[in-house]
């Protein structure tokens, strides 16, 4: 997966990455469940394990631990489940990875960002909250904003086989297990079309 592989003396380092969504199949097609598609498509219908508030795999990449979890609290209380993992791992939020819906990209756009607000998505508002800083990397992915009516119906409706199928793409696997190698800026270098 790597070009590299990192040698460590000490403590062992860890990742998490974190997708986010609403449980229960009503949810598991539509928009506001970008993170639970990319996540369950990166593991190729490998079977998640349930602890507490989260769903969780743990593999070794890199020569790392990396933590992968889909938050089971609904998207207004993602951050209960984010802070249980970063607590009892001892994760550095410069680690972590979050992968969401973004209203405000266009379709089939994707930006990684870090130390980025909420920008009206409660699911990172709760997470800002429940660990008290912003200093965690987003990988932003674009759904615009086509609702004429009620932005929550928006977020909830059904993506299209196309779209599910754009996420799908082995693309996604490649920015993530990017972010797990190389971090956050070369990302933004490598994935954002301006490199910010």
């Amino acid at each position: 997966i790597c070009k590299h592989i990192k040698i460590f003396l000490k403590e062992e380092v860890m990742k998490l990455i974190v997708g986010l969504g609403n449980p229960g199949k009503e949810y598991e097609k539509s928009r506001h469940n970008v993170g639970f598609i990319i996540l369950d498509s990166y593991f190729n219908g490998e079977k998640w394990h349930t602890k507490d508030n989260y769903e969780f795999l743990e593999k070794n990449i890199n020569n790392e631990k990396v933590i992968f979890i889909k938050p089971l609290t609904f998207m207004n209380l993602s951050g209960l489940a984010v802070q249980k993992v970063v607590n009892f791992y001892k994760i550095p939020t410069e680690d972590i990875l979050i992968i969401h819906d973004d209203l405000d990209l266009p379709e089939k756009t994707v930006r990684f960002k870090y130390n980025s607000s909420a920008g009206g998505h409660n699911g990172i508002k709760s997470i800002i909250n429940s660990l008290g800083t912003t200093n965690f990397t987003h990988l932003k992915v674009g759904i615009g904003r086509k609702f004429s009516s009620d932005q929550k119906d928006y977020v909830l409706g059904n993506l299209s086989k196309e779209e599910i199928t754009y996420l799908q793409n082995d693309k996604f696997k490649e920015m993530i297990n990017t972010f797990i190698c190389d971090g956050t800026t070369v990302c933004m270098n490598k994935y954002n079309s301006n490199g910010e």
